[in-house]
């Protein structure tokens, strides 16, 4: 199917199952522990050995030689596999780096070998026992030292220019120009990257834990130089990715290549501490904003630099793309730079782009609204526009962000805010409170289902779709209830396995609209097909209760699947809509903080989301993504921050002990507020991403609390007491 005009009105606008906030299906399996993740599979894969992984203990340089003499004879051990044994391998399309390294080395924990043996314990033991020689090369680590050396990235829309941004700015009457930073971020999802692979003669079976099934199938396959089709990946259950397994890591591959070592499944999972050094992170940015504007307000110039690092061949952190979009303003520029770094792959995590430019925008916003005189709420809507500031001809396909702002405003009770910095106080705690706007693109994706109606009236659901935690299993079940006329229990949802249709995957935000998208399609086909079974006219069959209904008659549905199940299979395309409509998501936050004026520490009080984002085809589930989202802002604001060794170039706290994330206790109150919205420019549904749209913003209401809280500005996250205690105002 494909969707090339605005959608009219269909039957997911009965809105009896969509739209509705149903339990997630898969929550009592996830609860009494019967669902399975990748390392879990032991009754489809009884009596595999384990791998375990050996990492560089360089971050730049070559394998001079490797000694496996005592790891081959520690008991237990059945195989060991390194570079040099395992055969041709090329390097996925979707890797930076080699999965499996050597001679050459690319970053510190880059995998160097896996041995495999019985247990996990043997396996562990007799990797202790691989001596490994190194010729260490001298590297690059350390961003601020190498951002005179970045350039311009090969790959991307890098540099934007509209009007004379520099005139614009040399001639506004009020400017700002500052700097900010933002550090490395760790995924830091509860499920370790873990795999079974199986072979079976030429052909493997990966049990994974991969958001982007047909992309993680594909590099497999290229990886390991066989065809596409002798490669099957399965993923029903993943716990927690944020981005971190958009792509194949080395536990798929070294999986595969120990199970074809040991002639027996292997399972392999990377231990916490080796992980956050050998997978992938949100990078680092140092970011220059330049806003001018007019004495009552008006941005008449809007400039956003951005630097960050990877390795040779990798992607920038886009940290300015927001800017393109978010605000009015005549004159514009921004830019992006990409430094060559010898750390760990720099990658997608959670709102690339849009999470880490946020934090340094929305800060220069309330600045430039201090320097102004103005409340910053009304700064933000005195510069909302309608149109892409960078194509004015294409109008927004739905933009809300001054009623995100209003109604949290007056939910929140921001009139009580003091404009003056530090003079609010609760006994010894000084109390602020600050606001961001939200943005993230909507991206579709073309997505495929497969579905089919039994003799006994159920329809079951089959798309190689992906739940990361986000509850894709409970909307593509509402969409399809919908669809069908038919009862929630009485839907089948199989997800995660490359032999069913391809769908949009986990990623990007557009996982939830597009799949949903793509299971709409295959249901419009199956309704066709039912009908015509049933001798109804399909152009105004209609389907209800259990039901089939034109012309007068009303035939129960399984009646269709009398003779045998009828199976429908179709995709979602998409045409040039969102190339003639600006689609985006907005949103704002709202944030209390609260500081001890003697101790500096910091505590947040309460947070409101308002968030418009298309459909909300679950609002129980969307909320839960919201207020995830939000509490990982708040650990990008205030302790999260990847400490890189810039001696030996790696992440010194690769593990949850010193790699600080938020606990229940530091968020106690949170509230989301969704606007009334659909959007018929974005797909059939409706419907837009919500999950990545929750972080955007949210670090920088924080730091913008904590400054109206004690007045000391602080560019440089994480926003932690050092940065501001010596000037916190006297203690009362």
């Amino acid at each position: 199917m494909k969707f090339d005009t605005p959608a009219t009105t269909n039957p997911i606008d009965r809105l009896k199952v969509v739209g509705q906030p149903v339990d997630r299906i898969d929550g009592p399996f996830k609860t009494t522990g019967t669902a399975r993740y990748a390392y879990e599979q032991h009754e489809a894969v009884p009596h595999h050995a384990y791998g375990y992984v050996v990492g560089s203990s360089i971050a730049k340089g070559r394998i001079v030689s490797i000694d496996l003499t005592r790891a081959q004879r520690a008991p237990g051990v059945l195989a060991i596999v390194t570079a040099k044994t395992a055969g041709k391998l090329d390097k996925g399309k979707f890797n930076t780096a080699h999965l499996l390294g050597g001679p050459q080395i690319e970053h510190y924990h880059q995998a160097v070998a896996v041995v495999v043996a019985e247990t996990f314990e043997q396996a562990r033991a007799a990797a202790q026992l691989v001596r490994v020689d190194y010729a260490r090369s001298a590297g690059t680590f350390d961003l601020a030292a190498a951002k005179d050396s970045a350039t311009k990235p090969d790959r991307g829309k890098s540099d934007t220019s509209v009007g004379d941004f520099a005139a614009g700015f040399a001639a506004s009457a009020v400017k700002l120009d500052a700097m900010y930073t933002t550090p490395d971020h760790s995924h830091a999802m509860m499920e370790p990257h873990a795999s079974i692979a199986a072979w079976e003669g030429d052909k493997l079976t990966l049990w994974t834990a991969n958001q982007m099934i047909d992309w993680g199938r594909g590099d497999v396959a290229l990886t390991l130089g066989i065809p596409k089709e002798n490669v099957r990946l399965i993923s029903p259950y993943i716990g927690g990715g944020f981005g971190g397994k958009l792509f194949v890591r080395s536990d798929a591959l070294l999986a595969a290549l120990g199970a074809r070592a040991a002639k027996r499944p292997v399972a392999v999972a990377l231990p916490r501490p080796f992980m956050i050094n050998n997978t992938t992170h949100r990078p680092a940015t140092i970011q220059r904003i330049r806003i001018g504007a007019s004495k009552d307000g008006k941005i008449q110039a809007i400039g956003h630099e951005s630097w960050s690092g990877d390795l040779p061949g990798g992607d920038p952190e886009t940290a300015v793309q927001q800017t393109r979009l978010l605000y009015a303003g005549a004159n514009r520029m921004t830019a992006t730079r990409l430094a060559v770094l010898d750390l760990p792959e720099g990658n997608a995590m959670r709102a690339p782009g849009e999470a880490s430019g946020l934090m340094a925008l929305e800060i220069a916003i309330d600045e430039m609204a201090e320097k102004l005189g103005m409340d910053p709420v009304e700064f933000r809507v005195l510069n909302d526009t309608q149109v892409d500031p960078e194509k004015p001809d294409r109008p927004f396909s739905q933009r809300r962000l001054v009623e995100c702002l209003r109604t949290g405003a007056k939910r929140f009770g921001w009139e009580r805010r003091s404009a003056r910095p530090a003079t609010r106080r609760d006994g010894r705690w000084l109390v602020g409170m600050g606001v961001a706007a939200a943005f993230r693109n909507n991206l579709v994706m073309k997505s495929g289902a497969r579905v089919r109606l039994d003799r006994n009236g159920r329809v079951t659901v089959e798309t190689d779709m992906t739940d990361i935690g986000t509850g894709s299993y409970t909307i593509i079940a509402q969409t399809a209830a919908e669809m069908m006329g038919l009862p929630l229990d009485r839907i089948d949802v199989r997800l995660g396995d490359s032999t069913f249709p391809v769908s949009s995957g986990s990623g990007g935000q557009w996982g939830g609209n597009s799949s949903t998208a793509g299971v709409y399609a295959a249901c419009m086909k199956l309704r066709e097909a039912i009908a015509r079974n049933l001798g109804l006219d399909p152009n105004v069959a209609n389907f209800e209760d259990g039901k089939v209904g034109a012309g007068g008659r009303s035939v129960p549905i399984a009646q269709a699947a009398a003779d045998g199940d009828v199976v429908a299979e179709d995709s979602m395309e998409y045409g040039d809509l969102s190339k003639r409509y600006q689609q985006s998501t907005f949103g704002a936050h709202f944030v209390e903080a609260r500081v001890d004026a003697a101790t500096g520490e910091i505590r947040v009080g309460r947070m409101l989301a308002v968030c418009a984002a298309g459909r909300i085809l679950n609002p129980k589930s969307a909320r839960s993504q919201v207020i995830g989202a939000m509490t990982m802002g708040v650990g990008a604001a205030l302790m999260e921050e990847l400490v890189v060794d810039r001696r030996l170039g790696f992440f010194v706290n690769h593990d949850l002990a010193g790699y600080e994330v938020p606990v229940h206790a530091d968020i106690p109150h949170q509230d989301v507020i969704f606007l009334d919205e659909t959007d018929p420019m974005s797909s059939p549904m409706k419907a837009k991403g919500v999950g990545e749209l929750g972080i955007c913003g949210v670090a920088a209401a924080v730091a913008n609390a904590v400054y109206n809280a004690t007045g000391v500005r602080v560019r440089d996250y994480p926003v932690t007491l050092d940065k501001f205690i010596d000037t916190l105002p006297p203690v009362a």
